[in-house]
């Protein structure tokens, strides 16, 4: 009997033991993870940037977490003063600024508010500050003064690892030789590697056989099209 799917998603782990630590994301840890870190920021904020994929909304919930941070999507808005200092956080993440249609003056007002109150600004997004269209003379200004650093792509062993703990978190079991054939076929990017094991678990799950040779062949050429 053909066993159904389930439609229940997998909730990704953003904690700080599910974290994949490699040399792309070394200069990201030293500068968010150090013993009083934040102290090394230039006016009390950091700019994390780099491509899809890379953990930078990991790295910035694992911040949180240790800094008791009030964390923003700022892709659904950024929050105004008034709620800002209603809810006083230790710290404030904003995840995801746009690098297009920036709520200029909002974004200028948080900074502000961060520095006058020494209370630690994390900025996530995928562009560098200087690559964001900004027409504010004093946000510009703000930027510039910003910290950067870089999250890099994934190199090989990163990419290992994360596959095996994504297998691991969604109780799937699949042969070494064949994780290492999809890797060694993979684009080398940490989005295609969720994609992949997203679509090993429905597979498995509709299948009900394991994951072998054949399913894995399938898979690469349905990740192609």
């Amino acid at each position: 009997m053909r066993q159904l799917p389930l439609p229940f998603g997998h909730k990704r782990r953003f904690d700080e033991a599910g974290f994949v630590s490699g040399r792309s994301n070394a200069a990201a840890r030293t500068w968010l993870f150090a013993t009083d870190a934040e102290k090394n920021w230039s006016e009390n904020r950091l700019a994390l940037w780099g491509g899809q994929g890379r953990g930078k909304t990991h790295l910035l919930q694992v911040w949180g977490q240790r800094n008791d941070a009030m964390i923003v999507d700022a892709a659904q808005g950024l929050p105004d003063i008034a709620t800002l200092l209603e809810r006083t956080p230790r710290a404030l993440a904003l995840d995801a600024l746009p690098e297009q249609e920036l709520d200029e003056l909002a974004l200028l007002r948080i900074i502000n508010t961060s520095r006058e109150r020494r209370m630690p600004l994390l900025m996530v997004a995928r562009t560098p500050p200087s690559l964001w269209t900004v027409t504010l003379p004093d946000l510009c200004s703000r930027l510039r003064a910003t910290m950067t650093v870089e999250v890099g792509s994934a190199e090989d062993v990163l990419l290992h690892r994360l596959m095996l703990r994504l297998l691991a978190e969604r109780q799937l079991v699949v042969p070494r030789q064949i994780t290492d054939w999809l890797l060694q076929r993979l684009p080398r990017e940490a989005s295609v590697i969720e994609d992949a094991v997203s679509r090993i678990d429905a597979v498995t799950l509709a299948s009900g056989q394991p994951f072998d040779l054949r399913a894995a062949t399938r898979l690469l050429a349905d990740l192609s099209e």
